[in-house]
């Protein structure tokens, strides 16, 4: 009986090694680009997209759970819960005083790991309930048609980018490996004109202004290491701001060297050819998008990737890449 049990227990052993040899991505010992390979490729197409999306579905097969990746703290995490309520963003800037606001966000980031434990003990994964935040909001505020200017620091890109920078690094922590939440720097870019035309306005930003006033506070915060950048839904220099070549591949990958992700406002594929009639449909919005670096769609859009693959529009291949 003893050497049955024996032989079971090494039956088990060999078993349990064979599973995780099958199975990199569960294995933290592993790199994480070795890890995400793996899964990657234990995943089918439509699984890909639907994980692209910014309510991404369980997958039990792989002991992946649901996820919203929808979260906002812009002066306090919000709709989570009861939570502390900080003056607004452009009262921030009005402070002058990096060191404060520093201390803001890492009250606020506190908070919202707590709530994200009280989240994951309740079962809890749908919207408001991760550890990614849609924040902060470092568009130049000098268009008072725009509706959102209050959640901005003001008019000063250097103004805002000491502002943003102590916020994000707040938020994020100080561990070398871990991060505390997940900041974003928000909307990528020339995103303050008229609120009412903001699907289909086109912004035209000579160079010199571009670099000196729109561009600065998001480079500064992609140096700070910030986790993603949200593209804006609004045209800059004639191209989408969520399949723009000179913003996304030129200045922010090229450029930049920025090595998070990058989320589209919500709907904001859908404007391509809603609101700017770039494109003739949905298949090839999403194509464009995904072409240019666009990892996670805020919104429904990203699941006709399947249709464009079809169609020859995109590759598997570089919806991988993402």
């Amino acid at each position: 009986m003893n050497k049955f049990k024996s032989l079971l227990s090494l039956i088990l052993i060999c078993l349990i090694n064979v599973i995780h040899a099958q199975n990199i991505y569960r294995d933290p010992s592993k790199p994480i680009d070795e890890r995400v390979k793996d899964l990657v490729s234990k995943l089918t197409l439509d699984e890909k997209v639907h994980q692209m999306v910014n309510s991404s579905p369980a997958i039990p097969r792989l002991g992946i759970p649901a996820y919203d990746w929808w979260n906002e703290a812009l002066h306090g995490v919000a709709r989570s819960g009861v939570a502390t309520v900080f003056p607004q963003a452009i009262a921030f800037g009005a402070t002058f005083d990096d060191r404060l606001i520093n201390k803001v966000s890492t009250a606020i980031s506190d908070e919202a790991r707590a709530m994200y434990n009280a989240a994951q003990a309740d079962n809890y994964h749908q919207r408001f309930g991760g550890l990614t935040f849609w924040t902060p909001n470092i568009n130049i505020f000098r268009d008072p048609r725009w509706g959102r200017g209050q959640e901005t620091y003001g008019e000063d890109p250097f103004l805002t980018s000491k502002i943003g920078v102590a916020f994000v690094k707040g938020m994020q922590g100080d561990d070398p490996n871990h991060l505390k939440v997940a900041a974003c720097a928000k909307h990528f870019a020339v995103h303050s004109g008229p609120e009412r035309l903001r699907h289909e306005f086109n912004a035209i930003a000579t160079p010199k202004d571009l670099y000196e006033t729109y561009l600065p506070a998001f480079k500064a915060l992609v140096d700070a290491h910030v986790e993603a950048v949200m593209c804006a839904y609004n045209r800059t220099n004639n191209e989408p701001c969520c399949g723009s070549n000179l913003l996304l591949d030129s200045v922010l990958r090229d450029q930049w060297h920025f090595k998070g992700h990058v989320v589209s406002d919500c709907g904001a594929i859908s404007d391509f050819y809603m609101g700017h009639h770039v494109v003739p449909g949905q298949p090839e919005a999403v194509a464009l998008s995904v072409k240019h670096g666009v990892d996670l769609d805020c919104g429904d859009e990203y699941p006709a990737l399947v249709v464009a693959v079809k169609r020859g529009l995109i590759t598997e291949k570089e919806i991988d890449a993402r």
